[in-house]
């Protein structure tokens, strides 16, 4: 899951008069406390609909006190988000025998700062931002490949390289209190696999 969350809670609190932009909700989140965590790609949260109130039930059901303020909710989708791709290089690495040694962050969520930082910090591994149009460069490439101007993957990766400014994120932060996040993340996705959430209205 992407930032398909954050663009759904982001439409219905337009709805209801306060209009944010991406930029504001990363500020108000990295300001909020930290702990609410969901798991992004729990079923209830895969179409549109109010999806504040589906983000509030999920805490509910876990046992979370859920929070009503953009900045909370916020905070909770760009953290889950970060342990989830924190997660998914975990089982990457155990499934192919492979170790990752740096995160690629394409698309929109690459010019997200916090997500990018929260990514590296929740996964120990340093993040590389960009491009934003990477659906586009790929489609480009795949086309300048079929031409014959360039003659191999490594070719490609170098022009894409030098045609675009990519940002770095170092892992930081309290190590101890992300390895304690990680588990909690852990034991929330399996609790998380057996509940069945309606739409919360």
């Amino acid at each position: 899951m992407g930032l398909w969350l954050i663009q759904e809670c982001r439409r219905q609190w337009t709805r209801e008069g306060n209009e944010y932009s991406y930029e504001e909700l990363a500020l108000l989140a990295e300001g909020a406390p930290s702990g609410l965590l969901v798991d992004p790609d729990h079923p209830a949260f895969l179409t549109p609909g109010d999806m504040t109130a589906r983000i509030r039930r999920f805490c509910e059901e876990t046992g979370q006190t859920p929070l009503e303020e953009p900045a909370a909710i916020a905070r909770c989708v760009f953290e889950s988000l970060a342990l989830k791709y924190a997660y998914a290089i975990e089982q990457a690495q155990a499934l192919t025998g492979r170790t990752v040694r740096s995160v690629n962050v394409l698309g929109g969520g690459s010019q997200n700062d916090f997500l990018c930082q929260l990514t590296a910090d929740a996964s120990g591994l340093p993040v590389v931002a960009g491009p934003v149009e990477a659906t586009a460069m790929g489609n480009v490439m795949v086309q300048v490949f079929a031409q014959g101007r360039v003659g191999s993957l490594k070719e490609i990766r170098a022009v894409v390289r030098d045609s675009f400014e990519a940002s770095s994120y170092e892992p930081g932060g309290d190590t101890d209190e992300w390895s304690g996040l990680c588990e909690r993340f852990s034991k929330l996705l399996e609790e998380a696999s057996t509940l069945d959430i309606s739409e919360g209205g």
